[in-house]
């Protein structure tokens, strides 16, 4: 099987930074609209939150680097159920963002070209970007490289453009501007711009779903980079809109701001480069959700929450099967919705805030439940709150300014959390099955002996997947926190309790005596305990893995302490559980 290549810098940055820096081309009007002519500093105020979780985000991959980004960490430190409430959060959000990312694309060309239908245009497009992620990620990081440089060359050129304006017409218009008076005053106008202003950060959470494809290092200067980069733009652009068009000119120009701001500063060539830009960057946005997405449910059903047919890898080493998913479901929701956006933006709104606030949590989780895991980078107790409670607040104000977006995000929301509290509990739901077979089916013996037969080979196959947990020899009340986890989030009837023995490490018979105890409390679970001669380390792992044909996202370990000379992402995605 040919393996990817791994994600550079730039490629890494250009991949999750199309998505962030894209947001300037919707955010700066919303912004202007709410916070009027202070809405840079309300995108600045943003830039200081996403300064916060940068070291949030740092934080927690820097100990868990593995793909799923909230997901990942509530795993380690949480439930699967848990987990699963923050992955359904981040896939509606990259489905939304992808719908709206190829909608507004088509919007622009057709700005360009009227004769363009828009839906059908948008379904070509998530189309070709599908068949360009199943060529494999390290080929499609070469269009999002090429579209991410552009992007910020028309970006910058836009911003200096205004500047030249500015500076040859004076500045009656920002006289004017500033003098304007503000909606429900400058507090109240400057929180609703912030509220807004939060969805330019969408995108940041990307890099944490697909961590794993990147080089060692990557992942810490993407974050810096993104973050200079919505720094950097996103309050010039706002700025360089104020300095040159009237507000009331922002709100009738609303949906292609930047392409009428081109013409104002630069004429009818700088209008058509912006406008090619947008369908380009939006378009690279799309590509963000299919590889943040395919990190997310790839770990997913490594994990058995979602079905394992869904891992069959093509020759590019990507997985068809959940972009084929993906695909779908964004067709679906551009269908059913036909494209509207004002829908698609109330699921996208307090999806994506919702996924920051998990991952907050996530980061406090992190300090609690796995202080002895090493990292480069800790985020204060205090930055955490405080990003936590400014993202609360973006969302309030969210909600407050459309209360419908609710009804919604919900409308989406509790179909996918069924269906997902359906998957983790499938093993009790094949057991009412095989009941209601025999119950209902007992005068028709033939098929209640079909039904049955099905319903318990499938039954068997998910009872009969091993778990390992690795132990020096701890204590019985740790060791009955693990059969709790196992019992409460692991489909299985067996668990391999296994020591790696070596010179500093003996097991007593009291030990011994605790793991009998265990088994007798357990009755539906069979516990086997193996002593193994080495070292503890990932050549021992994945040994082990191939030897007993387990695989290694099903083998569980305690928090290892500072000492421990591996790093957890060293471990081939061994799961931390106690």
């Amino acid at each position: 099987m040919k393996h990817p290549k791994k994600l550079s810098e730039l490629a890494a940055t250009a991949i999750c930074g199309n998505d962030i820096t894209s947001s300037c081309l919707y955010v700066s009007a919303l912004t202007i609209i709410y916070a009027g002519q202070y809405a840079w500093l309300a995108l600045l105020i943003v830039a200081g939150v996403l300064f916060l979780f940068r070291k949030i985000y740092s934080e927690v991959v820097g100990a868990l680097p593995l793909n799923g980004g909230a997901y990942n960490v509530l795993l380690n430190t949480t439930s699967k159920s848990n987990a699963s409430i923050a992955a359904c959060l981040t896939i509606l959000s990259y489905m939304t963002t992808a719908v709206i990312s190829a909608s507004e694309a088509m919007h622009y060309l057709h700005g360009i070209f009227p004769s363009v239908n828009v839906i059908l245009a948008t379904t070509l497009l998530i189309t070709v970007f599908l068949l360009l992620v199943m060529s494999g990620i390290s080929e499609s990081s070469v269009v999002a490289i090429i579209i991410f440089v552009l992007h910020i060359l028309a970006m910058l050129t836009l911003i200096i453009s205004g500047i030249w304006y500015v500076t040859y017409h004076g500045l009656n218009i920002a006289k004017l501007n500033f003098h304007t008076p503000m909606n429900g005053g400058f507090g109240v106008a400057l929180f609703l711009g912030f509220s807004t202003a939060m969805l330019g950060i969408s995108g940041f959470e990307s890099s944490a779903n697909f961590v794993e494809e990147q080089k060692n290092g990557v992942f810490r200067k993407t974050l810096r980079n993104m973050w200079v980069a919505v720094t950097i733009i996103n309050p010039l652009m706002a700025l360089t809109a104020i300095m040159v068009l009237p507000i009331s000119d922002v709100i009738s120009h609303e949906e292609a701001l930047l392409s009428y701001l081109g013409n104002n500063t630069g004429g009818h060539w700088l209008q058509i480069f912006i406008s090619i830009d947008a369908v380009l960057v939006l378009s690279g946005a799309l590509l963000t959700s299919y590889v943040g997405v395919n990190g997310l449910i790839k770990r997913m059903t490594l994990d058995r929450i979602l079905p394992q047919f869904l891992l069959k890898e093509n020759r590019n080493g990507s997985t068809p099967r959940i972009l084929i998913l993906f695909y779908l479901l964004c067709l679906s929701v551009l269908f059913i919705t036909h494209g509207a956006l004002g829908p698609l933006a109330g699921v996208y709104t307090i999806s994506f805030l919702l996924v920051m606030i998990y991952f907050g949590f996530g980061n406090f989780l992190l300090k609690i439940k796995r202080s002895r895991l090493p990292r480069h980078e800790k985020a204060s107790t205090f930055s955490v709150a405080i990003a936590i409670c400014a993202v609360a607040a973006a969302l309030y104000g969210n909600i407050s300014l459309h209360a419908g977006y609710l009804i919604v995000f919900l409308q989406y929301f509790l179909p996918s959390i069924i269906i997902i509290f359906l998957l983790l509990n499938r093993n009790e739901i094949l057991k009412y099955m095989l009941v209601v077979v025999d119950k209902f089916f007992i005068k028709l013996k033939n098929a209640a002996a079909i039904s049955r037969f099905h319903l318990s080979r499938t039954l068997k196959k998910l009872q009969e997947q091993e778990f390992i947990y690795f132990t020096k020899g701890d204590d019985i009340s740790i060791l009955n926190k693990v059969m709790i986890y196992v019992q409460e989030n692991e489909i299985t009837r067996k668990l391999k309790i296994v020591t790696v023995l070596n010179e500093s490490i003996r097991i007593s018979d009291h030990f011994l005596s605790d793991l009998e105890v265990l088994d007798r409390a357990y009755p539906d679970i069979k516990i086997e305990y193996v002593q193994v001669h080495g070292t503890f380390c990932p050549e021992m792992i994945e040994k082990l893995s191939k030897e007993w044909n387990i695989p290694i996202n099903f083998m569980f370990i305690s928090s290892p302490s500072d000492r421990f000379s591996h790093r957890v992402s060293d471990l081939g995605g061994v799961r931390l559980i106690i």
